[in-house]
């Protein structure tokens, strides 16, 4: 059936060319190269048009400055066809010469349909209905440049509403959901482990750099047809294309070290880098009390191509690789390991393939094709145990879009496919037996969206999505809906609602694999103001949990304890306003402020209660300042989140303990400047400035103490609560010597 599929949507995607037409056999005569230019009434390039000769396979899209190139070998007289969706179809007598040669075509200016969103400029002239529009962008140098983030992207995404932050696992939290409700997507591709590996009071780091990628949309819900395997959120990452020139690059940091090299030719571009990271010296000099036995310790390096195939193609290739290593005493409740601690070691490596291809076919269809493939072993030693894991996965996925499909709707049509190897080896002590749990899933989804020009000022998106798990033998159909309106110059109102679906995590199916999809209902009300220099957005949301997984604590090796009778809700409040050099000529900065209020009974939950990684308040406050003068920035991010619940067996109840609230503030400098004629950024960073000794719960013994009946209880806290990184990054043989005027953007 998934061959069946696939078959059907490459042939929607080929035109038929009509039979017996003189014009469309071209073996026998030249080729006539075409070129032109495609403009709306006002004279601005349309990017994205389809430009066509009717009867034929010869065709282009337009490019960003809205011309088009292609070869043709039909002769005589055939209608050139210009669509573009929310513009009326432009179709013109073309006559094509016998001999072939260059032909340079008058400018075509094409006109709005009736139908058409862009009456009104929004957004800078994007008024989609599409959840590019409720999410929040940011562009790599955000990421870069807020302090408290370190070049990381999903600290740098805590930042904005919706999160929570959850400082000893460092992941994202989303809107009542756990970080594994939250899936990473590298160009339309899932990425099965976007983290690195990370032990408790240790926060877990991205594996990309941001300096990959053009930028990263962070959804918060009621996302496309396009996405699944995600309860809660989607970050999605577009990596750059050809890279723009070609240089070398040497970061050297107060805890380790970067070198990469690029290289640009005409068609292709190509990179390397490697990178270490050793926190040792570091905290030998400012914590050498602090149980480190291995402090963290990461050797990693990447190799990424793109090359330009033919006028629309573009072949991407991303591969890397990391290894990471840590160990450390952890304060424990238990009484073999009240004085010493246990120690927990864990070493983890990662590799990581991405490739994907796009490119215009015909008739205003064009492709979009990739496969994903990765492995992670993680070997964990939290003393006495041993643990071995070892996940194996491939992902392939084919997109076709036709934006050309009608002036009131495009098209998009989509399958993925997913083979997934999971295997663990454990121990409970070296001398127990070996416990050896795996499984292996063939998961399958096909999608179809369309976007949908519904009145001048009323446009939707429409979708469901469908999958199938082999492991749970479930299938599961999933609509989504998305209605925007138009208020006004900049500003929109737009709701969104949809089913959502996932496979139980990993350490649920090595137990019980024969579970079922778990299930989020998404509705989601928002309203947005946008100008060239100031976004204002605020987003009610609400949240219906079904058929989570659920199992007996007290024995989570019986199988058959586990099943989907879990269920609960999340709704809040999310606001978001950032301000770009407007109300302070010289600061750009954005305040975020979520509320979330959420239940949920789920796992081994003895009742429904407020999930222990949930705030109900977070606020961040995050501002650059531009010193011109000194070729400076400074940066800072103040972060706050609520007390968060905690089981406290001492006490009635379930999570009925609050932890104190979480505070942290954030400050770093960067520097710009030139080093012996190259550009040259020197950085210094520190987190939790004001050394704040936050509490994110507490570990509790599994027996109570003899004499008092008590459980003896310790502290979760960062084992590096303040961190400070200092960093010299150099561009070399860039033809741009880089410009220290202005402020980095």
């Amino acid at each position: 059936m998934k061959t069946a599929f696939l078959a059907a949507l490459l042939a929607a995607a080929a035109p038929v060319a009509l039979a017996q037409s003189p014009a469309a056999s071209p073996a026998t005569h030249a080729t006539t190269r075409l070129s032109g230019l495609v403009l709306d009434a006002a004279g601005r390039p349309l990017p994205g048009a389809n430009v066509f000769l009717k009867t034929t396979f010869d065709g282009a899209t337009t490019d960003s400055l809205g011309q088009f190139t292609f070869a043709t070998s039909a002769t005589g007289t055939l209608p050139l066809v210009v669509t573009l969706v929310g513009y009326e179809l432009q179709e013109t007598p073309l006559a094509l010469p016998a001999v072939g040669g260059p032909l340079a075509l008058p400018t075509h200016h094409l006109r709005e349909s009736r139908a058409a969103l862009s009456d009104v400029v929004v957004m800078a002239g994007a008024f989609e209905a599409s959840d590019a529009r409720r999410a929040a962008v940011l562009k790599p140098l955000d990421i870069l440049t807020t302090a408290g983030a370190n070049a990381d992207i999903a600290t740098a995404l805590n930042t904005l509403p919706g999160t929570t932050r959850v400082g000893e696992e460092g992941k994202l939290f989303v809107r009542g959901g756990a970080a594994s409700e939250t899936r990473t997507y590298l160009d339309g591709l899932p990425v099965a482990s976007p983290y690195g590996g990370a032990v408790s009071g240790v926060p877990a780091r991205g594996r990309f750099s941001p300096t990959l990628f053009k930028g990263t949309l962070f959804s918060t819900g009621g996302y496309s047809a396009e996405y699944g395997q995600a309860l809660s959120a989607v970050v999605n990452l577009s990596s750059i294309d050809l890279d723009p020139e070609t240089q070398t690059g040497i970061s050297l940091l107060s805890v380790g070290g970067s070198l990469s090299r690029t290289r640009r030719w005409e068609r292709t571009s190509a990179s390397a880098s490697l990178d270490y990271t050793n926190l040792t010296p570091y905290y030998g000099l400012t914590a050498p009390d602090q149980r480190w036995q291995q402090a963290p310790q990461r050797l990693g390096g990447s190799l990424r191509l793109a090359h330009r195939t033919g006028e629309t193609g573009l072949l991407k290739i991303y591969a890397t690789y990391a290894s990471q290593q840590v160990a450390t005493r952890q304060p424990d409740p238990e009484a073999a390991f009240a004085q010493n601690g246990r120690l927990t070691a864990l070493r983890n490596d990662n590799y990581y393939l991405n490739a994907t291809y796009r490119s215009a076919l015909r008739r205003g269809w064009s492709l979009n094709t990739g496969l994903a493939l990765s492995r992670e072993h993680n070997t964990l030693r939290p003393e006495p145990q041993v643990i071995d894991e070892t996940e194996q996965t491939a992902t392939a996925r084919l997109v076709l879009t036709n934006d050309s499909a009608s002036t009131w709707f495009n098209l998009k049509l989509g399958a993925e496919t997913t083979a997934q190897r999971y295997a663990l080896r454990y121990q409970a002590t070296p001398d127990a037996p070996v416990y050896t749990p795996g499984f292996s899933e063939q998961r399958t989804a096909v999608f179809g969206e369309s976007d949908l020009s519904l009145a001048p000022r009323l446009s939707g998106r429409l979708g469901v999505r469908s999958e199938y798990s082999a492991l749970l033998n479930h299938a599961n159909l999933a609509p989504r809906l998305a209605l925007a309106w138009q208020l006004g110059a900049g500003s929109q109102l737009s709701a969104a609602g949809g089913l959502f679906y996932q496979t139980p995590t990993n350490d649920l199916l090595r137990v019980q694999p024969a579970l079922g999809f778990e299930q989020a209902a998404h509705y989601i009300l928002s309203y947005q103001r946008s100008t060239a220099s100031r976004t204002l957005r605020a987003e009610l949301y609400y949240k219906d949990y079904q058929k989570l997984t659920r199992f007996d604590g007290y024995n989570v090796l019986d199988a058959s304890r586990y099943g989907n009778s879990g269920q609960g809700y999340a709704r809040g409040l999310d606001l978001f306003f950032r301000d770009r050099y407007q109300t302070f000529k010289k600061i750009d900065f954005w305040v975020s402020y979520g509320l979330l209020d959420t239940r949920r009974q789920a796992r081994a939950d003895l009742a429904a209660a407020v999930p222990t990684f949930a705030a109900t308040h977070n606020l961040s406050v995050v501002g650059k300042y531009w010193l011109a003068s000194l070729h400076t920035q400074l940066s800072g991010t103040y972060s706050y989140g609520s007390p968060r619940a905690y089981f406290d067996p001492n006490q009635p109840g379930f999570n009925q303990g609050r932890t104190p609230s979480f505070q942290s503030l954030d400050l770093s400098l960067s520097y710009l400047t030139h080093l012996a004629g190259q550009f040259t950024i020197v950085h210094l960073s520190m987190t939790n400035v004001l050394g704040r000794d936050n509490v994110f719960g507490y570990r509790y013994a599994t027996t109570p103490d003899a004499a008092s009946g008590r459980y003896a209880a310790v502290p979760v806290r960062q084992l590096a609560p303040q961190m400070v990184v200092a960093a010299l990054l150099i561009s070399i043989n860039k033809k741009s010597p880089g410009d220290t005027s202005v402020a980095p953007d």
